[in-house]
């Protein structure tokens, strides 16, 4: 219709169609199938992921697992550059190069145990600092191969067998010299907690010690001394075949492991060579004792002394035995050996002195040895009575001569003291025996009094009676 056919200013209008009618809305459906997909996902994630914005020394780990992150950790460390301004000009090494390494796994498991993605929390924590280690082996074969103009090598203390004092003894150890990996280490530290991917340092020389210390050397030495002066072949506490020490350090090598330890090997065939001639310096026959005794059975002198025999029999298998205890540091071997049991023969002897009839004699298993007519103490100096030991001995004194005697006689011989100052001895002055005479001593012939000297050890029983 037009404004001409209405009286109007001839403009046309069209008028809009009718709204159609309003459909369902199904939008929901459609768009919320995808939407559950994505929130069980999300759920998922957030049980292995962690949280956004999270970071390990500049390193971000957010939205990564813990495996990546610690990749990711690990990979930065690795590629962290320090350069070096040393006395023989700069050097550049990188986080692998000096053998860097963090434990980067349990820092990324702590980092999402802290901050899982399901916390948020927890997001957009603050980064975490960790300790670098370096391997100073590592770091200081790298500095050397970069700027070898900084490096004098440390010389190991060394270990080994002097002729002269027939002993081991050590050569101290030389410290070297190189760059001090402490402040590298130190700068790489800072860069890694700081994020940045270089810096630099400057490193003055420090000394460098020897891998094997003198202390190490000294204590290896004193092991070593200490097989040397026990070293042989033993039964029981006795060592019966010593074997000497210039001996003993040739069947030893000893080498150093370049870490202080100093390990021993032992010669086999060198110790056989002595384990051949073991037979005639162990074995032996057996030797019977034969002993003085008293009335008792009390052992009083022994003449000679039991010696159990014994045999060495089978060699065969101690060289190796040996060697290998050497190795362990144990020189004492302790033989196996058949033994055959020692008798033992003794001889009862006592002595009896008859003051009625003036003898003494001699008994010897309960028999009659000797019989002397002798010369006992007369009057006022009467021998004693009693049951007595013979003491002291001697062969030749002077009797009296001394203030508080009335008597001085020189030179008396073969003097048997049983009783204080009254004993057995022989005269040169009377030839009265048989009748009482002396001070209280018993006097008999020089021959007899020898004879009783010879025969009666000190313990013997004496018997004085009348």
């Amino acid at each position: 219709m037009t404004d001409g056919a209405n009286g109007t200013d001839g403009v046309t209008y069209a008028w809009a169609p009718p709204e159609p009618a309003k459909r369902k809305n199904r939008s929901g459906l459609w768009i919320g199938i995808p939407a559950g997909a994505t929130a069980v996902a999300l759920i998922a994630a957030s049980l292995v992921l962690i949280a956004p914005g999270a970071s390990v020394a500049g390193v971000q780990i957010g939205g990564l697992t813990a495996g990546a992150a610690a990749q990711a950790i690990s990979a930065r460390l690795a590629t962290t550059e320090v350069t070096v301004e040393s006395p023989a000009g700069e050097v550049t090494v990188t986080g692998a190069d000096l053998g860097a390494t963090v434990d980067a796994t349990a820092i990324a498991e702590k980092a999402f145990a802290d901050n899982p993605m399901w916390k948020p929390a927890a997001w957009f924590p603050a980064g975490t600092g960790v300790e670098v280690q370096v391997d100073p082996a590592a770091a200081a074969s790298v500095l050397r191969e970069k700027a070898p103009g900084t490096y004098r090598a440390p010389v190991d203390a060394a270990v080994a067998f002097d002729t002269g004092s027939q002993s081991y003894v050590a050569t101290p150890a030389e410290a070297g010299e190189g760059i001090d990996v402490a402040a590298v280490t130190a700068a790489l530290q800072s860069a890694f907690d700081a994020g940045t991917a270089a810096t630099s340092v400057q490193a003055g020389l420090v000394p460098v010690d020897a891998a094997v210390s003198t202390e190490k050397a000294d204590a290896a030495v004193a092991g070593l001394n200490g097989i040397l002066d026990n070293i042989g072949f033993y039964i029981g506490d006795e060592r019966t075949v010593p074997v000497d020490r210039a001996t003993a350090a040739s069947w030893l090598t000893v080498t150093s492991d370049g870490k202080g330890e100093f390990p021993v090997a032992a010669d086999q065939a060198g110790i056989q060579k002595v384990v051949d001639g073991l037979a005639g310096q162990v074995d032996r026959g057996a030797v019977n004792a034969d002993v003085i005794v008293d009335t008792g059975g009390e052992v009083i002198k022994t003449l000679t002394e039991g010696q159990t025999g014994r045999s060495i029999g089978d060699t065969s298998g101690i060289a190796a035995a040996f060697a290998a205890q050497l190795a362990e540091a144990n020189g004492k071997f302790a033989l196996t050996v058949a033994e055959t049991p020692f008798e033992t023969t003794k001889t009862e002897r006592h002595i009896d002195v008859n003051l009625s009839t003036q003898t003494t004699t001699l008994y010897q298993n309960g028999q009659v040895y000797r019989t002397y007519t002798i010369s006992s103490g007369a009057g006022d100096h009467a021998t004693h009575t009693g049951n007595f030991r013979i003491g002291w001995k001697t062969e030749m004194q002077d009797m009296g001569c001394v203030p508080g005697y009335d008597y001085c006689t020189k030179d008396v011989p073969w003097v048997s003291y049983f009783n204080g100052d009254e004993g057995f001895h022989g005269t040169y002055w009377h030839n009265n025996f048989g009748t009482p005479m002396s001070h209280g001593c018993i006097n008999m012939t020089i021959p007899q009094a020898k004879e009783l000297f010879d025969w009666a050890y000190r313990g013997t029983e004496v018997s004085v009676h009348y």
